[in-house]
């Protein structure tokens, strides 16, 4: 069973549950349909890593702020990659099929540690930046489901266990990656920096 860090603890989540549609700009990009309701996936905890690894050719990372579960509420806030073979998801989007060939593989939910939630919910911001450059940029305003929003949601027809992480969508930007590329993820909190992690691909 994978592990997540929190803290000084270690946390063996059940299930990601992943936002998928939740940026308007990012709806854009990849020419999808803005969707009646929520779009929501799990990926199983075998995806879950701690590492970054080149998956194949057409492999697209994105980034996003992530949630941890305790007691039905936000307890932790991490930084995630979730990692999407792009040519298979296409395939399954076109016959109606579902997406966990393309979006549940193992290590294709990759995470920074969790630190405690404390702060405005309404200031969180997520950078994204691959070489240094500035690659994706994240907001709450700019979120379509709010972080209540989708706590409710997933609530009203699938449980919560404690662990559980919830990666709440990613915001345009979106790209496939190489072996050596570097990766920083950041996550803001009141303007502060309360999170940042670097992961070089393998």
């Amino acid at each position: 069973m994978q592990i997540i860090q929190y803290l000084n603890e270690t946390i063996t989540p059940s299930k990601v549950i992943c936002v998928g549609r939740n940026y308007v700009e990012h709806i854009k990009e990849l020419d999808n349909e803005t969707p009646d309701s929520m779009v929501l996936f799990n990926k199983p905890n075998s995806a879950i890593s701690d590492t970054l690894y080149y998956i194949q050719e057409d492999c697209r990372f994105e980034g996003e702020i992530c949630f941890l579960i305790k007691d039905k509420k936000i307890e932790g806030i991490g930084f995630g990659l979730d990692l999407t073979k792009a040519g298979i998801q296409n395939k399954m989007k076109k016959k109606g099929l579902p997406w966990e060939r393309a979006k549940g593989f193992d290590k294709s939910a990759v995470f920074s540690e969790f630190v405690k939630f404390d702060g405005n919910i309404k200031t969180l911001e997520m950078k994204l930046f691959i070489n240094d450059i500035l690659t994706q940029h994240a907001t709450h305003d700019l979120m379509i489901y709010k972080p209540a929003k989708i706590l409710s949601e997933i609530s009203s027809f699938m449980s919560f266990e404690d662990g559980d992480i919830i990666m709440s969508g990613t915001p345009k930007g979106v790209a496939t990656y190489k072996k050596k590329d570097i990766f920083m993820g950041e996550i803001y909190i009141d303007g502060k920096l309360i999170i940042s992690k670097s992961f070089e691909v393998k």
